[in-house]
Formats: C-alpha cells, structure tokens, sequence
C-alpha cells in the first residue's frame, strides 16, 4: 500500500498483535490470485529471503489445465519451485476474515539460497505480470517520470444458487436485479447490503473507491477505484476483483468480471486513467495549448495508437474479449482518438493541472491489471521517447465510423499472432515474456476453438 515500513517494525507489530498466520498471494499470467495461508514463525522465516512456489501457476491456464506448449515450465521440467519475494509494502488487512493480514508476493529469476541474496536472487522472473510492471515502471523513472494510474470496472452480479460451476445452469443464472437501468438508486437500494458492503469493506482492505452505481444492464455495478502510483493502482485493482467475489460470495452473489456476458448485453470494461507526473507537476497538462494537452501527453497518445494493435491481448486475453469489442457496444474497434468521447480507443481528458489524464477505453474487465497497466505505459512511454507527434486527427462523432486509422485485430487469434510477429512488443516487454505470453494465448484459443457451443447445435443439429 506504498507505507514505507521495515521489515523488523512490521514483524514487531504483528507479534504484538498476537498474529497466528498470515495469507500470501501472487497473481498468475490471466490476473488470478494464488496463494496460501501460512504460520506466523513460517512467514518471519521467508519475509526477507522468500520461499518457493511451485512455478505450475504459469504452467496452466485459468482452469488448472497444464499447457502442452509451455518453454517456461512444463513436464519437461518437473514443475520446480520459483522463487516468490514478499512486498511487504503491500500489508493489508483482510476484514471479512477477522483482519487476516495480507501480503501480495512476486517472483524472481529462481529459487536459490539465501547466501546467494544479491545475486540471482534478485532478478525478476521474466513472465511474472506483476515483475514486468515493475520493469516498466523502472523504465519510467529512469526517464524521469512518475506515472499515477487508476482502474475502473464493469461487471455482472448474479444469484449464487449453487457454488458448484459444474452443476450450475448459466442460462438459468438470475440478475440480483432487473432491467437496463443505469446509476439508478432505486436498484442499488435492492441490494443494499452487498452494495454498500462493497464500498466500505473494500475501503478497510485498502481498495478505496472513488465511486459506485449501477451500470445499464441487469444486475450490473461500475466503480471507479482511487488513483495512486500505478504499482499500487494495479494492486488494488487485482485485490477488488478478488474481494469483489469474496464479498459477494457472503451475501449469496456470483459477481462476474467476463467481458461479455450476453449477446444483447453490453460488455464489462476495465478502463485505465493515467497521467504522467515529475516533481509535482502533471506533464499532460498544458495550460497555453489550445487543447489543455502537452506534448507529452500527445505523444505518449501516438505511441498507445502506434502499439496497440501488437500488444491487444495484454488488454483484451480472452477469447470472450473480442465479444465486446464491436460496434454500438460502448467498448471501442478503431484505432482513434478525441476529448470526452466514449465511442474512441482513447479518451482525452485535459482539465485542471490535477486532473488532466488520458482513459484507455479498450481495456475490458477480463484483463490482468499489471498487464494492462504495464501495456498501457509502457506503449505510452514508447511514444514519448520517440517524440512520435499526434498526426492522427482527433475523431469528430462516432468512433465506429471513423476507420482512417484501422481497427483492432477481431478476434484473440489474430490479435496474437499481430503480437507474436511484433518486434515492437518484444522491444517493449522482451522476448522471454511475449515467447510465454503468446504460447498461452495460443493455447487459449485452442482450447476454444474446439469446443462445440450452443450456437452450432441449435443452428445446424436440425437443418444440416
């Protein structure tokens, strides 16, 4: 949570605090926590050295089936331990168990001994998301920039009849409330334990929210989490997925972060707000432009417009995330831009000297947040250091129609293969994580593409 604490002062206190144990967390390549509980004297042994994970959590997918294409890790290489390093500045309280202290870990190159600390033992794992963030954000302030970030999300809440997704009928599947009703108060009365059980517990668990409404469409919340430095802004956002469920599961509701649920739905968003910020002063803003934007600003919106179509599935993992991506859906297709529209892949936001920011539209609420803020700066970045100038001209109407700068890659395979092709994102990320990363879209796509739907029975069952 960014509070500059030692090691020795946080230890003394939990041991004050008569703590037992403790939870430890790292987020996998799809942006789901894994982690364990474990023993106070465990944790004050592996604070400061770190302790092995077993590195399968980027061996498999979202459900636990191991790649059959994986290099990292696989069964050619026994699925070793790797070695996880606790952020101790992460400290968090979990309130909905008893105030269970909470720490969020990420990985380094490999599990070594602790004599060995200052060596090995302190390079990052290459395909550890929340590791590559912090590579960018390194990158950033090598340049002189400080980048403060936030995230919002979209997402669908449903009746929880059966914890059991084996035996659960999605089609069945009830709204905890009805009708397309958007920043309604009367909705989020209904189920006002759950929506403002959402605001406050979150709030204690270090996950502070600038606002929450419904969104239109049955059943579905918005809220908008309080910016901060973009490594905090990333935790936070990967902790309100994960307590977003757990909240809900105690109040009897399946949220849903899917991109897109429903054919007549809209989708679920992820938008990310991002400015960039050196000695106090927001460089996006620029009060003596006609537009209220830097150059900064605008390059570093040429170089998101310059990359994006490589590094989409940083943004947009699934195969449910191209489902959003359509036209009249509010999520963008085209590679354009302007001020305070919401039918563009970015939207400009110059204001105040604090509020000036740019809002990544693409983003859906599937996405891995130390990805997609990782994509998005770093895209960004790579327009300021070229200097690139917005020579796209800002889209005038609806984003839909305006294709002058191309659209997005349609689907999650061709969006891969634009990325595994791309010496840009390998410029951007380096070679051993898009090798990774690509392998497990790949795959993801695999595992869909041979699955018989719903679809395809009830159009050909009977006719063909």
């Amino acid at each position: 949570m960014g509070n500059q604490i030692t090691t020795e002062d946080l230890l003394h206190g939990l041991e004050l605090a008569g703590t037992e144990k403790v939870k430890l967390a790292i987020t996998d390549i799809d942006g789901v926590l894994r982690g364990k509980v474990i023993g106070f004297d465990k944790f004050k042994s592996i604070v400061e050295t770190g302790f092995g994970f077993c590195d399968v959590v980027f061996g498999w997918d979202a459900g636990d089936r191991a790649y059959d294409n994986g290099a990292y890790t696989g069964w050619h290489t026994g699925y070793p331990d790797a070695l996880a390093v606790v952020d101790v500045a992460t400290m968090r309280r979990v309130p909905w168990e008893d105030g269970l202290p909470f720490f969020l870990a990420d990985f380094r190159g490999k599990a070594v001994p602790a004599s060995a600390k200052g060596s090995a033992a302190e390079e990052e794992l290459p395909v550890c998301p929340r590791g590559l963030l912090k590579k960018v954000i390194r990158q950033a302030a090598d340049e002189g920039y400080t980048a403060f970030f936030s995230q919002e999300f979209e997402w669908f809440n449903f009746i929880a009849e059966s914890d059991d997704p084996a035996r659960r009928s999605f089609d069945g599947l009830k709204p905890i409330t009805h009708g397309m009703f958007g920043y309604s108060i009367l909705r989020a009365s209904q189920r006002s334990e759950y929506f403002h059980s959402l605001f406050d517990e979150l709030k204690k668990f270090g996950v502070p929210l600038e606002g929450l409404h419904t969104e239109t469409g049955p059943g579905v919340y918005e809220a908008a989490i309080l910016y901060s430095d973009v490594l905090e802004a990333a935790d936070r956002a990967v902790l309100f997925k994960s307590g977003v469920k757990e909240i809900g599961c105690r109040h009897g509701v399946l949220p849903t972060f899917m991109a897109k649920v429903s054919e007549s739905l809209p989708g679920c968003s992820g938008h990310v707000h991002q400015s960039l910020w050196r000695d106090g002063t927001n460089l996006f803003h620029d009060p003596s432009a006609s537009s209220g934007m830097s150059r900064v600003m605008e390059s570093y919106m040429a170089g998101q417009l310059y990359c994006l179509p490589y590094i989409l599935p940083m943004v947009a993992p699934t195969v449910n995330s191209y489902k959003r991506l359509v036209e009249g859906a509010w999520a963008p297709t085209t590679l354009t831009w302007a001020v305070d529209n919401r039918t563009t892949a970015l939207r400009a936001l110059p204001g105040s000297s604090s509020s000036t920011r740019l809002e990544t539209r693409v983003v859906g609420s599937d996405a891995n947040p130390y990805l997609a803020m990782a994509a998005c700066l770093a895209a960004g970045l790579y327009g300021v250091r070229q200097q690139m100038k917005l020579d796209v001209p800002a889209t005038k109407g609806s984003g839909y129609a305006d294709k002058s700068n191309g659209i997005f890659p349609r689907n999650l395979w061709e969006a891969t293969q634009a990325m595994k092709d791309s010496p840009v994102a390998r410029e951007l990320f380096g070679e051993a994580f898009v090798d990774h990363f690509v392998r497990t879209r790949e795959w993801e796509w695999r595992q869909f593409a041979q699955v018989v739907t719903d679809w395809e029975l009830k159009r050909y069952f009977e006719i063909i």
